[in-house]
């Protein structure tokens, strides 16, 4: 693909200013004066009917005026000026623009529409709007500076997108002071078009940004959000700061910005899951920062830490254990290799205290010691200056250290105190070394090290929506569900909803419904006692909360009672509740089972959510829970148990034997096929799901269903994107030899790497239309860990041996920003040519596109590749020269 849509724009050559002002003081003129005084070297154009001149620069009545190419429009006029001018700059052919204006989504209804009309003006030339209500952008290294500020970034390689103009201000002031440098500051606002996946899409592969820092008050669009944080994580690091993380900065978050904010635990997870790091404090974000730029990554969560003095070494201990990463006992070798070099009133363990006299000798040996410890994952060096100490020598020491170390654990520095240790951090700073002025933020930079390190892994997992185990019976579970909702009814009953269960392979406890008291007996007999009877009404979700459980009744006249006293109670408690009779079901009896609860929330950003955590009456008021967002797998699963406190009842403890861990993990496998398969279902509990060393069961379960706001997209609800497994086929070729054509995942990197390399040099030319022996790590990352939603990469693959894969074609395609169009390309291994793989994928290909929405595929081909010219043309593409280029050819076709 060409350069990103937005590169014209964030590196704009010409700028015109709609709102240019010579006012002091004003937004027009404030914006006119940072773009001149930053050096801004492209063409500039005031444009205010108002004035002749601005700043003595000529001004332009209207944008149309201009007569020249503009690639960025700054608009500083009253919002209901703002559509108008947007139209006006559609047709004078500009790129983008950056809308300063407030009063739209964050003022309500008429806000709310005024914004509709922009964004419909826009729409009719394609123009792209960042805004409004924001601050602008600042791009350093193109001498931009198209904002209100007061304040200038700095050159440097942190990217920083924020929805609060005040953050961005407020951030750059202190990193001014910090001498931290930026390659984008940008500012979205209400965010009404381009949105922080966008932005993410473009960082991911700008070349001037090692890290990107995201200030998030609210998410629009939860899908595009986490598609382009997974897309930047993948590249370089990505760290978040959300305000609103309770409930009443929610609420200020949402009055502010407009968006929607959902439940802090679900932002972390989603967090997680995009290979992204969250921080709490603008200084956290930049400790982050630091060391995830500086190269460093960590195997482990085991620090080790060397010091002159034994406070600070106990200050950074407790950090750590706040932190859950391990301060581990060293090496009996280590010790042994300290204790030859070390003075004898060494501390003799970790913290390594080198006592007060510490010279730089005595760093270089325990820095070695750790670093060489099977135990230790990193080592943080720290320094008080004392009479006897020499800092900057043991700075030296420290540098050398990392650098003989720096592929397999990571070193930092702290340096603590002021004027005595100045030299030394400027050398840690020139070195790219991690260096930090306090105990507490060394160890949260190591946090945030193995936390970068963690999520990375689950990045990598891609989870299909079904798992390989016994088939789900998903439509007899649809057929349930629309049977109420044909009723009028989003709240399924019990019988429903376990029946729902049964449907996708969760053990419940048998269930009877009893209309009448006589009914109740029938089914208490066939049941068998001691027996449970619970209220079944679709109004009530607390059935205790209204005297509505009965437990352990052992004979008829106890059923005939409960029943009378069960009905009376629940009409005095809920007087307006519908009352359906009662269900039972058999005691279940477990000696040594826990009380569990999995469930499945409706979070207003990120859509499914499940849950798992303690179970019974007292849920609410323990508060165990872990969540994830779905699709699930075994790994994902495993986390999320161990998050809670109750995963700690789930193992052998004093007389209790573990659980069937693994059945516990095989209901929420079939939890998540739920969610993704049916996304009729809003809210799910399951509680309590009891389970002991012999399985489990689900005894009481509560679905509330609705219809689905879209049926275009069958995962349009999820947040994630699955594995779209329902795309795997064999495929017998005309020779006897059956490949099988799959999506590519992120374990193929290996299989992809030796196919890129089996090509010709002719072959690969053709594909990258340049000289490419093998696929930089980049562009390995880029090709197989992909994102279903927007682009879709499906590879044939032979088993020469089994389970031994060889690939030997790839097609793919990437969606356009405007989801409509999307570009292909497509190669096969030189000894598979001619032999209609070529076709079988590009068929398979646009099959999947044309289901997702797109109407048009293009490509460009190499001029002299008669061959992929020849299958184009019978695939029904249209082949034409490119006017701009004459060595390549273009292909397209309507789907």
């Amino acid at each position: 693909m060409g350069p990103h849509y937005l590169n014209r724009i964030l590196s704009a050559r010409s700028i015109a200013l709609i709102g240019a002002s010579s006012q002091p003081g004003s937004v027009g003129s404030t914006i006119l004066q940072n773009l001149l005084a930053m050096g801004f070297e492209g063409e500039l154009y005031p444009v205010n009917p108002k004035y002749k001149k601005v700043h003595g620069r000529k001004s332009y009545p209207d944008v149309g005026a201009v007569g020249r190419n503009i690639d960025l429009a700054i608009i500083a006029t009253p919002a209901d000026t703002i559509p108008g001018i947007i139209r006006e700059c559609g047709k004078a052919d500009v790129q983008g623009a950056i809308v300063m204006s407030a009063g739209f989504g964050e003022k309500g209804p008429d806000g709310n529409r005024l914004q509709d009309r922009m964004r419909e003006a826009a729409r009719e030339s394609g123009l792209r709007i960042i805004g409004p209500n924001c601050l602008g952008i600042m791009r350093p290294s193109r001498r931009i500076n198209a904002t209100f500020s007061r304040n200038r970034a700095l050159p440097g390689h942190l990217a920083l997108v924020s929805q609060s103009g005040a953050i961005c201000s407020a951030i750059l002031d202190w990193a001014e002071d910090q001498r931290i440098g930026f390659s984008l500051v940008a500012s979205l606002g209400d965010a009404a078009d381009v949105d922080f996946g966008d932005l993410l899409d473009f960082l991911a592969l700008d070349p001037e940004t090692r890290s990107i820092l995201l200030y998030v008050e609210g998410i629009h669009d939860a899908r595009g959000f986490m598609s382009g944080l997974r897309a930047a994580a993948r590249m370089k690091p990505v760290i978040v700061i959300k305000s609103g993380r309770h409930l009443e900065g929610s609420r200020a978050a949402m009055s502010h910005t407009g968006a929607m904010v959902g439940a802090d635990d679900v932002f972390d997870v989603a967090l997680e899951r995009a290979g992204a790091v969250r921080a709490q404090t603008v200084q956290q974000m930049f400790s982050a920062a630091s060391i995830l730029s500086s190269g460093a990554r960590a195997r482990g969560n085991r620090l080790a830490i060397v010091t002159n003095a034994g406070g600070p070494g106990v200050m950074a201990t407790d950090r750590a254990v706040e932190l859950d990463l391990a301060i581990p006992e060293l090496h009996a070798d280590t010790l042994k290799r300290l204790d030859a070099a070390l003075p004898a009133h060494w501390s003799h363990g970790n913290p390594v205290d080198l006592l007060g006299d510490a010279d730089a000798a005595r760093y270089e040996t325990a820095l070695a010691a750790c670093l060489a410890d099977p135990g230790v994952d990193g080592v943080l060096a720290m320094l008080t200056p004392q009479a006897m100490t020499d800092s900057d020598a043991a700075a030296e020491v420290v540098i050398r250290s990392a650098g003989s170390g720096r592929d397999s654990k990571p070193v930092m520095a702290c340096w603590m105190g002021g004027k005595q240790v100045e030299k030394a951090r400027a050398r840690f700073i020139a070195e790219r070394l991690p260096s930090f002025i306090t105990p507490e933020a060394s160890v949260e930079a190591f946090a945030y090290l193995t936390a970068h390190q963690r999520n990375q892994r689950l990045l990598l997992q891609v989870p299909g929506p079904l798992s390989d185990r016994s088939p789900a019976d998903i439509e007899g579970a649809r057929m349930i569900i629309e049977g109420a909702l044909g009723e009028g009814r989003q709240s399924l009953g019990t019988m429903e909803s376990k029946a729902v269960l049964s449907a996708f392979r969760i053990p419940v406890t048998q269930t009877v419904q009893a209309h009448s008291a006589s009914e109740a007996l029938v089914a208490a007999s066939t049941l068998g006692y001691p027996l449970a009877m619970k209220i079944a009404s679709p109004d009530i979700t607390h059935k205790s909360d209204v005297g509505g459980v009965r437990l352990n009744i052992t004979t008829a006249e106890a059923v005939r009672k409960s029943f009378q006293a069960m009905m009376q109670e629940a009409a005095e408690a809920r007087p307006g509740a519908r009352l359906e009779g009662v269900t039972l079901e058999r005691m279940y009896r477990s000696h040594y089972g826990r009380e569990l609860m999995v469930g499945v929330l409706r979070d207003p950003v990120f859509g499914p959510v499940i849950s798992f955590g303690s179970g019974g009456t007292s849920v609410e008021v323990l508060q165990d829970r872990a969540v994830a967002l779905p699709p699930l797998n075994e790994t994902i699963i495993r986390g999320m148990i161990g998050r809670t406190r109750v995963a700690r009842l789930l193992q052998r403890f004093r007389h209790m034997p573990p659980v069937d861990v693994a059945a516990l993990e095989q209901v929420l496998l079939r939890i998540s096929e739920m969610v993704c398969e049916l996304p009729e279902v809003i809210e799910l509990d399951i509680n309590p799901l009891i389970v002991d060393e012999n399985g489990l069961a689900a005894v009481d379960a509560r679905i509330l269903v609705d219809f689905p706001k879209s049926t275009a997209d069958r995962y349009g609800h999820m947040a994630i994107h699955p594995y779209p497994g329902h795309l795997v086929e064999e495929w017998p070729m005309a020779d006897g030899i059956t490949l099988t054509v799959r999506p590519i995942r992120p374990e193929d990197a290996q299989i992809e790497q030796a196919f890129v390399r089996s090509l010709s040099d002719e072959s690969r030319y053709f594909r990258f239309m340049q000289a490419v022996h093998e696929l930089t790590q980049e562009m390995l990352v880029r090709f197989t860990q992909i994102d279903y939603d927007r682009e879709m990469a499906l590879i044939a693959v032979v088993e020469p041996d089994p389970g031994v894969e060889t690939q030997v074609a790839v097609a793919r395609y990437t969606v356009y920003p405007d989801k409509h169009s999307c570009e292909f390309a497509i190669v096969v291994a030189d000894d598979w040519q001619a032999r209609g793989i070529g076709t079988h994928l590009m068929q398979s290909l646009m099959r999947v596109a044309k289901s997702r929405g797109i109407s048009l595929m293009e490509g460009e081909i190499i001029a002299g590749n008669a061959h992929m010219r020849a299958l184009m043309r019978r695939l029904g593409f249209t082949v034409r020269a490119n006017p701009d280029d004459e060595g390549v050819v273009q292909a397209f076709r309507e789907l």
